[in-house]
Parts: C-alpha cells; structure tokens; sequence
C-alpha cells in the first residue's frame, strides 16, 4: 500500500511540474510574441508615417476632415468625416496586414495644443487599458496646422491575440498533457487491478492446495497401512495408487511453489553448495525411472564441481521439470543431459526428440498456463506450470532459460547460471 501511495504521489508531482513547465513555457511564448508585435508595430509606423508626410489625396481628405471644410467635396461635415475615417482606416490596416498584424485596433489623429481630431468611430471613450503606440507625424500635417501632430494606434486584448497565434503550440501540449494523465490513470488502474486479481487468485490457489493436501496425505497413509495385510494380488493396485498420490502431491507443492514466487513471499536463501553431486543424483534417479517406461535416456557431466550460490530444493525441482517435459513431448523419448562450466557459468543442456516447438509457442513457453498444442489438442497432460516454474527459480538464481527449437526436430533447452569463483 506503501509503494501504491509513494507511485500516486510521483504521478500527482510529476503532471504539476509538467504543467508547470509548460506554463513558463507560455509565458516565454507570449513575451516572444509581444516583442515580435512589437518590431512589427515599428516596422509599420515607418511606413504610415512616410505615407502621411507627404500631400496626396489622403492626406488632403484627412485635413478636410479635421478642419471640417466641406467647399471642395460639395458634402457635410459628418459624411466628410466618415469617408477620411474609411480611408485612413483602410491605409492602416493594409499597412499592419503587409507585416502580418492582423489583430483589431482603434486609432485617433491628435493636433497637439488644438482642437482638431480624427478619431476612429469606436475608439471607447477611455483608452487606459488599451496597448497604444504612438507616431509622431511630419511634413504636409505639420506645416498645415503648424504643430505637432500625433497617430495614436490602440489594441485591445493583445494578450488574447498572441495566444491565438500560440495554438500551434498551447492546444497540442494541453492535449498531449492530457493524452498523458488519461493513459497513466488507465495503467495504474488496470496495474492494480490485475495486482488484486493475481493477489485473489493466488489466495485461492494457497487455500484450495492447502485443503487437497490433507486427503492426499490421509490417502497415502491409509495405502501405506493397507499394505502392510493386502495380498500379493492387491499390492501391485496399492502401488499405484501410491504412486498416483505421490505424483498429485508433487503437483500441488509445485502450484504453492509458483504462487509463493509470484507473490514475492517466498524468499530463497542462496548458500554456495556444489551442486555437481546434486545433478548426478538427479540423473541418476530420472535414468532408472526412464527405463521403466521404456524411454532412453544419457547425461554427460564435465568438471570437477559446480560451485554455486543456490537453493538447491527449487534448483532441482527446476531441473526435473525440465527434463520431464523432455519424456511428456516425444512418443519414444531420446533424452540427453550435458553438463560443464565455461566463462564462469554453467552450462546444463537437454535435448530430446520430441515434436519440437514453433516461434510462437517458444515466445509463450514461460508464461503461466501455457501449453504446447498439436494443432487444436493438448495431446499432453499437464497444468502450463512447469516451465513459468523453472524461469522464475533460474531468474532468482541469477541465470537464464535459453531455448532452441523447431516444429517437428525436437529441442533444447539451456540453462546458464554463473558460478562461484
């Protein structure tokens, strides 16, 4: 619960450091566009005032207008006033458009000392908290009215403005930030989630072994106890059922030993051992009892000793696992064992005849409940535990599970586990 609440948290800092970047990011962004707009603004100012220097028909209308003289337009004054806006106004948007300003503004033309303006028909009242930039205008305007004369260019919501040429880049990070969180929520979530179902799971598999185990024992002592009277005619049937029982035991401590390493509750102590001795009696255990079913089967061991840090009771059950689904997957089964150390490893190889493995079945062979099929039948007893077993207890162990196979040429599977020095 711990490492759930410590995970949580890195999550929960992680998006807020993310979005803080992000938003310093903006702010960098932004302050980039205000000093962009505002080279544009000068760039533009250069040119309005060259066009307002000069006399040309513009410049004539726009006096008439301030002035409010109507003897060469044959007009009112309103009408005169509205036609100079419509021109000026086209004049100065065309000029911001050509160095890509497109955003909206107001304007007023200002004789300094005097009454005359000009001003834009929706220019509020109160220009405060409006941008403004100022051009001080010469030539034909000044000589006129002989006085200074001011172009006051006003926008609104620049901030507004500059996050719209943002998108590009504000949107796509604002939805990859939230691509982000939706997809971890959704792996935490399914993470913990299945941690509960493997966590059920295992409790019902640890409950419902603990309960087999109990008629398995009372079985095999009640067989141990009618052996002693059965007659010679009963004792081969006792041997069986025995036999049956001992094998159904060996299933279920193999069920408890894979739920314990999966849980992380079993903890393997490694000790350093030799371990050669411990292979040779494996060997020689699993020849004699090959021979009875007719099965063939040679081990070869080079080296003086195999010095290794191992727990030896999972190391041979891994062992056994392997080389008993050797004898399951051939019909006459020819099966050998080769044993020696290089480059401080050992290396224990077993090959057999059996009907070998496709690609897909050697990408799936250590996962849990997997089996090996022959086309759509499972023409082999067994659980898919054995060989999820044997990679769990060799990772522990430090070392690897290497197979080699091919449909219908048998395989070989290899265990490396490196050695003591």
């Amino acid at each position: 619960m711990k490492k759930r609440y410590f995970y949580i948290i890195l999550f929960i800092a992680s998006i807020i450091g993310l979005a803080v970047v992000q938003y310093q990011y903006l702010r960098i962004g932004l302050n980039l566009a205000k000093v962009q707009f505002e080279s544009k603004i000068e760039k533009t100012s250069t040119v309005i005032k060259s066009g307002l220097e000069v006399d040309n028909k513009l410049t004539y209308l726009v006096r008439n207008a301030i002035e409010k003289d109507t003897s060469f337009f044959k007009v009112s004054a309103d009408s005169l006033e509205k036609v100079a806006n419509h021109f000026l106004r086209d004049f100065i948007e065309e000029q911001l458009f050509n160095q890509g300003i497109e955003s909206e503004f107001e304007y007023n033309l200002q004789i300094k000392g005097t009454e005359y303006a000009l001003n834009s028909p929706s220019l509020p009242k109160t220009t405060e908290d409006l941008d403004h930039y100022p051009i001080l205008l010469e030539g034909y305007f000044k000589e006129t009215f002989d006085a200074p004369i001011v172009l006051e260019l006003y926008f609104q919501n620049l901030n507004n403005y500059f996050l719209a040429k943002l998108n590009g880049l504000t949107l796509p990070s604002i939805l990859f930030l939230l691509g982000i969180c939706a997809t971890i929520i959704w792996v935490l979530r399914t993470y913990y989630w299945q941690s509960n179902i493997i966590t059920t799971t295992n409790e019902f598999i640890n409950n419902l072994t603990h309960e087999l185990k109990t008629p398995v024992f009372s079985i095999g002592l009640a067989t141990k106890l009618l052996d002693e009277t059965a007659s010679q005619k009963q004792k081969p049937v006792l041997s069986i059922v025995r036999q049956q029982v001992e094998r159904l035991s060996t299933h279920i401590d193999k069920v408890l030993q894979l739920a314990s390493l999966e849980s992380g509750k079993a903890v393997m102590e490694l000790v350093p051992v030799d371990f050669k001795p411990n292979l040779e009696s494996i060997c020689s255990n699993f020849k004699t009892l090959v021979s009875i079913e007719n099965a063939q089967f040679g081990y070869e061991i080079k080296g003086e000793s195999f010095l290794l840090n191992a727990e030896v009771f999972h190391l041979e059950n891994a062992i056994n696992n392997i080389l008993d689904n050797a004898k399951k997957y051939a019909e006459d089964p020819i099966i050998k064992l080769k044993a020696h150390t290089e480059n401080c490893k050992l290396f224990i190889e077993v090959t057999d005849n059996g009907r070998g493995m496709s690609s897909e079945e050697r990408k799936n062979v250590f996962k849990k409940f997997y089996r090996g099929t022959n086309g759509n039948l499972h023409t082999v007893k067994g659980h898919g535990l054995g060989m999820s077993y044997v990679y769990k207890v060799i990772k522990r162990h430090k070392g690897k599970v290497l197979v080699d196979s091919e449909r219908g040429q048998g395989a070989k599977v290899t265990v490396v586990i490196p050695i003591l020095e």
